[in-house]
């Protein structure tokens, strides 16, 4: 008896000595437009900070607008991160958004937000030119520096940038040119269905293309310049460059889904995105994104190439409203174009 009371009090104290098993770590989904090479280090770097995970599956800016309208009664994911904004202003129209605005909202340019919180930007992705150097140098070019300078017979079967069925970058493109044409759509569908007999491919991802520039595969391309210099980064003998008519910028945005299981969780990854704390580590990783917030500075060889540059930030609202029909009519009238 007496070992079996003794056996009792040894396991009581072990039993209240026992540390306790280490709570399991909290997890949120989203979906990523940013490829995996620039989402993963943020997320990891977000979960330092907070002991949040987050599991995410990266899609080009089409696709996960898709997934998350055909998941809208049922979400899977907490958050949609990184994407041109007119991605975002077309998800509006769907109601597929939870308005939340973050401490940093009243500190963030208007462009930089949705008025009532359906989004806030967490960075800014002008686009560019990216030529290969070999192929100018060969038909005797300099880099160009108008659109019309894309139309030179030396680009046919050339060029390569996004399809707009699938990508953010793509439908940017499509509306500078909108923008350049004073939004006449005549024009700018004119001067796409001339751009077109020099494409040689049209990529699913927005950065597709730049590889086959960088190999000289491909002459030249229209990318966001976070692609472009990356590639330049790797070693590839590419030039970046600007036309003189100006180009657009997009807002790269984030937002909380409507239903999302895990909003709590969603809204601090948003507090940490739009925030000094995620933008000061684009430069740690030489992710060549202008910053979103007003404290964190462009990164000094970014800001050179872009210096004298004409940009224009893409109206979200009028993208927003008009980005399925003129999707649509670039399919019909310049992807499917009829010699």
């Amino acid at each position: 008896m007496r070992r079996l009371v003794m056996l009792g009090l040894a396991i009581l104290v072990v039993t209240w000595t026992a540390p306790a098993a280490a709570p399991a770590a909290e997890t949120l989904n989203a979906y990523s437009i940013w490829p995996e090479n620039w989402a993963r280090p943020m997320f990891e770097e977000f979960e330092k900070a907070t002991g949040v995970k987050v599991n995410f599956v990266r899609f080009s800016s089409g696709e996960a607008l898709a997934r998350v309208i055909a998941e809208k009664n049922n979400p899977r994911v907490d958050v949609l991160f990184g994407g041109p904004v007119e991605t975002f202003a077309a998800g509006i129209k769907e109601g597929i958004f939870e308005p939340y605005k973050p401490p940093t909202f009243g500190v963030l340019p208007a462009r930089f937000k949705h008025p009532e919180g359906q989004w806030v930007a967490i960075a800014d992705d002008p686009l560019v030119f990216m030529s290969n150097n070999k192929f100018l140098k060969e038909n005797n070019l300099k880099p160009p520096a108008s659109w019309e300078d894309l139309l030179h017979p030396a680009y046919k079967n050339m060029l390569q940038m996004a399809d707009a069925r699938t990508s953010g970058t793509a439908v940017t493109r499509i509306f500078s040119i909108l923008e350049v044409n004073s939004r006449d759509e005549t024009k700018a569908f004119d001067y796409l269905k001339k751009k077109r007999r020099n494409v040689q491919l049209y990529t699913k991802s927005g950065g597709g293309g730049t590889l086959p520039v960088g190999l000289g595969q491909a002459g030249a391309g229209i990318f966001f310049i976070v692609d472009a210099l990356d590639t330049k980064a790797k070693g590839y003998d590419v030039s970046v460059s600007f036309p003189k008519e100006g180009i657009g910028t997009a807002a790269e945005a984030i937002a909380l889904i409507k239903g999302a299981k895990n909003p709590a969780l969603g809204k601090k990854l948003i507090d940490w995105a739009a925030s000094p704390a995620m933008q000061l580590h684009f430069a740690k990783y030489k992710i060549n994104f202008v910053p979103a917030h007003p404290d964190v500075k462009i990164e000094p060889s970014l800001a050179e190439v872009l210096a004298g540059a004409k940009i224009f930030p893409i109206d979200d609202l009028y993208a927003g409203a008009n980005r399925k029909r003129v999707v649509e009519r670039w399919v019909n009238e310049v992807l499917n174009l009829k010699e």
